[in-house]
Parts: C-alpha cells; sequence; structure tokens
C-alpha cells in the first residue's frame, strides 16, 4: 500500500482527490500540504511515496515546490493534477525541469488513478531495493576515542585483507578528517552529493569519490562546519542507497555527534560499531549511547562494542561493563600510541609488519564482517585474548 500526499491551494479540490486515492484501495494514508509553502514538509515526519500536485491557474509554486521536494527527497513520485490534459509544451517543459514525472487529468477520474497506482505499485516492487546488509557505521562513544581511525583501518583491512569492494563515507560532524589519516586530497564532499541528488547515481558517485592506493575508496566530509546547515540529513539517503548498490562494504563514519534526525540511517545499517575507551567518561557516555539506539528501536544485537586503546589491566573493568550492559565486547584493539600516532601523523594505515598485534585486531573484525574465521590459523596468544569478551554472554 502506497502512502500519498497532495499538494494543493483549493480545498474543495484536494478533498475530491483525496476520496478518490481512498476509495482506489491502493492508498493507506492521505496528508494534505498547502501551496504555497515556505518549508518542505518535516524530515522527521513519514515521506510519503507519491506526492500530487493539485495545480492551479498559476503553477509556478507547485513546480517550485515540487523541486524542492524531489532534491530532498528524490525517491518520491511527483505526479501533476491538471485539467489541461496532455499540457501544452512549455507547462510540460517546466513540470519536468521541476521533477514532475506525469500528469493526471483534472477532476480525477476512479479508473485512470487506478491504472496509475497500480503500476506505480508494480515498479516499486520490480525495482532494485538497495542491499541493507553492507552498511557498517562507526561512531565514538565520545570525542577522542579514535573512531575515524577505526573507521578508517578497517576500511583498508576489508579491502586488503577480505578482498572486497569497500567504500568509506566521511559523515563525521562537525569535521570529516578521514582523508588525513590516508593522506588524500579530496576534490569533492557529501555536499557535493546531496546538492546533485537529482544527479546521483552509481557513475557520479564515482566521480565524487578520492581512491587511495589500497584501493579504500573515500567520499569526503565537510571542511567547514557551517556547511552542514545546509545538508539536510535525510538527503543523505541517496548517498548511502547508491554506496550500497556499488561496494561490497559501505563504512559510514559518524564521528561522535548525532541525534533524532539520524534515525532512519541507524535503521539502514547491519551494524553500528560503538568505539569507546575502558575509561569512566568514555564508557559512561557507551551506556547512554546505547540507551539512545534502543530507544530509537535499534535492535540491541546490532551495536556492537569495540574497545579501543585496550590494556591488559582493563580485564577486570571489561568483564563489569558486560555483566551491567548485559551484552559482550565485540573486540578490544590494543594501545600502541607510538605506532598508530605514527600512522596518523603520515597519513597512513598502521603498518602491517613484524606481526603487528593492532593490525591483526583489525583485520579479526573485517573478517567478523564478511564472515571469515581466521582464528583458527592463528597461534593462541595475544590476539586471541582481544576477543575473548566476544565469546562471552
Amino acid at each position: 500500500m502506497l502512502k500519498a500526499a497532495i499538494a494543493s491551494s483549493d480545498l474543495e479540490s484536494s478533498a475530491q482527490l483525496s476520496a478518490a486515492l481512498e476509495q482506489s484501495g491502493a492508498v493507506r494514508s492521505v496528508v494534505q500540504w498547502s501551496i504555497p509553502a515556505d518549508r518542505l514538509p518535516d524530515s522527521s515526519a513519514e515521506i510519503p511515496d507519491i506526492v500530487f500536485l493539485d495545480l492551479a491557474r498559476d503553477p509556478e509554486p507547485f513546480f517550485i515546490f515540487a523541486a524542492q521536494l524531489r532534491r530532498t527527497y528524490p525517491a518520491v513520485r511527483v505526479i501533476a493534477c491538471s485539467s489541461a490534459v496532455p499540457p501544452l509544451p512549455g507547462l510540460l517543459l517546466e513540470a519536468m525541469r521541476s521533477g514532475v514525472q506525469d500528469f493526471l487529468a483534472k477532476p480525477v477520474q476512479a479508473d485512470p488513478l487506478k491504472k496509475m497506482l497500480r503500476q506505480i505499485v508494480e515498479d516499486s516492487r520490480t525495482k532494485e531495493s538497495p542491499s541493507q546488509d553492507k552498511l557498517i557505521v562507526v561512531m565514538g562513544a565520545k570525542g577522542g576515542v579514535g573512531a575515524t581511525t577505526v573507521a578508517v583501518n578497517l576500511g583498508v583491512q576489508l579491502v586488503t585483507f577480505a578482498r572486497k569492494n569497500t567504500v568509506l563515507l566521511d559523515f563525521a560532524r562537525p569535521l570529516g578528517n578521514a582523508h588525513l589519516l590516508l593522506d588524500l586530497h579530496p576534490k569533492f564532499s557529501i555536499r557535493d552529493a546531496v546538492e546533485s541528488l537529482d544527479r546521483l547515481d552509481k557513475h557520479f558517485l564515482e566521480g565524487l569519490l578520492t581512491k587511495h592506493k589500497s584501493k579504500l575508496e573515500i567520499l569526503g566530509g565537510v571542511t567547514q562546519p557551517e556547511e552542514w546547515q545546509s545538508i539536510d540529513v535525510s538527503a543523505l539517503h541517496r548517498a548511502v542507497n547508491v554506496a550500497q548498490n556499488s561496494f561490497d562494504f559501505v563504512l559510514l563514519d559518524m564521528g561522535s555527534q548525532f541525534s533524532s534526525e539520524w534515525i532512519s540511517i541507524l535503521r539502514m545499517a547491519r551494524m553500528i560499531l560503538i568505539v569507546s575507551e575502558a575509561n569512566v567518561p568514555s564508557l559512561w557516555t557507551l551506556e547512554r549511547r546505547l540507551l539512545a539506539l534502543k530507544g530509537f528501536g535499534i535492535e540491541p544485537e546490532r551495536a556492537r562494542i569495540i574497545i579501543n586503546r585496550w590494556h591488559k589491566g582493563d580485564d577486570e573493568v571489561l568483564q563489569s561493563v558486560q555483566k551491567n550492559l548485559s551484552r559482550p565486547i565485540f573486540a578490544c584493539l590494543p594501545n600502541d600510541f607510538r605506532k598508530a600516532s605514527m600512522a596518523v601523523n603520515l597519513g597512513t594505515p598502521i603498518p602491517d609488519n613484524h606481526n603487528n598485534i593492532l593490525v591483526g585486531g583489525y583485520r579479526q573484525i573485517a573478517a567478523q564482517l564478511v564472515g571469515m574465521d581466521i582464528r583458527a590459523n592463528e597461534k593462541k596468544g595475544a590476539l586471541s585474548s582481544l576477543f575473548s569478551f566476544s565469546n562471552k554472554r
């Protein structure tokens, strides 16, 4: 069943169209929007599948509204209802430029409406939907715990060790700096993606990405905090969906800031990796992050805890944390400040040399994400202890 909306300036005409939609048997809900509109509907509201523009004598305010709607919600289908069908060439051209995809004659008749709705339902069933088992969100329990370092090095291991075509979307706020950890200089960013939603497809996205020599690809984050003022979180859906249709894995670096605006993107994720440290401020914030995700309707098993900069002396504290949270710790990455700091300053992934236990930790996480089991091939010792928590309930 479809969700529909009517954008109209005529209450009588709108009521007639609403009644026809409700009687069609293909629509489960109808909302009413007034034209002219000073702003789009709130992004937290449920976005309809189809919007009917109940055109008046002056169609310009309707087409302005349609253009804004399609830029923000490109998946919405926009139908213009007009007394002039077929439309005159000038009206048709203006409608196409604003994102209108079809016309329906006014007053709306039952049979043409039902036929159009049936076709839309069939199209939605046959259209390839993006796979939702590819998105992995990485977020910090608080700032400074190394979430971006985790995202970057995990991405490198997914590409080099697991041999998976992987992209990293840098959605961190207020600034994205994943590119710095790989000494990259992106020409484009997420702002370029959301400003071209009507053109954003696999090939356009490829042109926005920057490729590291490891073959990890990155969509750069914003370089000025004020850029977020012009980015509606709901518009980021398109970038995420296109990426999921183009790559084996999509890593999303969310940084440490998020709000209710991000609910829908978080719900898309197969897994949310929350990076924390084994100290009081981080663990206190971690607990509240988990409660917030639960409040957003995220299933507990999809939120996984990664302890960064782990020391063996932290084990007792972490055992207590597992008991208090009633969930296991997914992985512990050891504290190797010298190597990690050197890699950040040089703009390189953490080097894989001399059985680097930190790289082994990232490799193990990558293996778990893709369903590989490399522990049988590892010598018992420090590496196995990094994941000893994941088996305890």
